[in-house]
């Protein structure tokens, strides 16, 4: 398959396999490292002049200047640069499926897997299941990145990390195919004894008289908040934005204001100075999904865990998904 995507890129089939592999990783890698040879050199563990003389003997076999150059230094891709690239990430990709396949058939229930989510995800939404999941994949190595929606979204597509697990910005990436895994509402956290508790149907006026404490405007459905106070014309004085569920509550507990969390990072038998209003029919509900790069190769155990984040998933659902390209499921 890496085969026929090279001679379909143009590159020449008489050329030495291995050879062409090291060019390609090495037009890659220095791209990644911001045009930079050195620090794309030990990325891949060898040195500068070999990594420079790879990328000059790649040129003269294409005939074209892939990198636009000041000097000796390189500054950045040339217009047919840019095409090489995107042939060259199709075929590393390419190779890393097969590479993938491999190990896949020799051992079916062990390998790497790396989640990229956000901090409410892996603090509230993830434990249990993770702690599930390796019950039952002993061999395999978990390992979680925590970032924003849309770094967590790069990390996929650099292929940093397997899958994405947010609310936020994974939907309309292109590369990215999405499923939805769950519905949640916000809830509103007061002090046990605040004025809100009395309300017998929680308005947005109401809320809006006290100073709030929520999310960054990146994160756990923020955009949904402000689109509700927006409709309503009302400006709520927003004291405090965070990443972290744990610190909005903890303000929350010293009666500096009101808070605006995911309901599932509220927890009766933990945040025991606190009491939690459901807010789903203020600001609606959210759908957390799950994110892979498009005709990305899933290992078995990936399966599984996206069945188990989303029950009403299965393997055929999920390849269905796959290979439409596009969002071809809901809740």
């Amino acid at each position: 398959m890496a085969c026929c995507l090279i001679r379909e890129a143009g590159f020449f089939p008489s050329w030495d396999f291995s050879m062409n592999l090291h060019q390609l990783r090495f037009v890659r890698e220095a791209v990644r490292q911001n045009f930079n040879l050195t620090e794309a050199a030990k990325a891949l563990f060898t040195s500068q002049p070999g990594v420079s003389k790879a990328i000059i003997e790649l040129e003269e076999e294409l005939g074209i200047d892939i990198f636009a150059r000041h000097g000796k230094r390189i500054r950045g891709l040339t217009e047919p640069g840019r095409a090489v690239l995107k042939s060259v990430e199709m075929i590393m990709q390419e190779i890393d499926g097969l590479k993938r396949i491999g190990k896949e058939f020799a051992a079916q229930d062990s390998g790497s897997f790396t989640i990229a989510t956000t901090h409410t995800q892996a603090r509230y939404a993830l434990p249990k299941l993770i702690q599930t999941f390796m019950q039952k994949y002993p061999k395999v190595r978990l390992s979680l990145l925590q970032g924003s929606p849309k770094q967590i979204a790069e990390m996929v597509m650099r292929d940093q990390a397997d899958l994405a697990i947010a609310t936020e910005a994974i939907t309309n990436v292109d590369g990215l195919v999405s499923m939805p895994c769950y519905q949640w509402e916000h809830v509103v956290v007061v002090p046990n004894d605040h004025a809100l508790l009395r309300s017998k149907a929680l308005s947005l006026e109401e809320i809006s008289k006290y100073p709030l404490i929520t999310y960054d405007t990146a994160f756990a459905g923020r955009s949904k908040i402000d689109h509700a106070f927006e409709v309503k014309q009302l400006k709520p004085d927003v004291l405090l934005e965070a990443i972290d569920a744990d610190v909005i509550k903890t303000y929350v507990e010293l009666g500096m204001g009101v808070g605006i969390i995911a309901g599932v990072a509220f927890d009766p038998e933990r945040d025991t100075n606190l009491r939690a209003i459901p807010a789903g029919h203020l600001f609606g509900m959210n759908v957390t999904r799950v994110a892979v790069r498009q005709g990305a190769y899933l290992r078995s155990y990936m399966y599984s865990f996206i069945e188990q984040l989303s029950p009403s998933m299965n393997r055929k659902l999920i390849d269905q998904v796959m290979q439409g390209g596009k969002d071809s499921y809901d809740l």
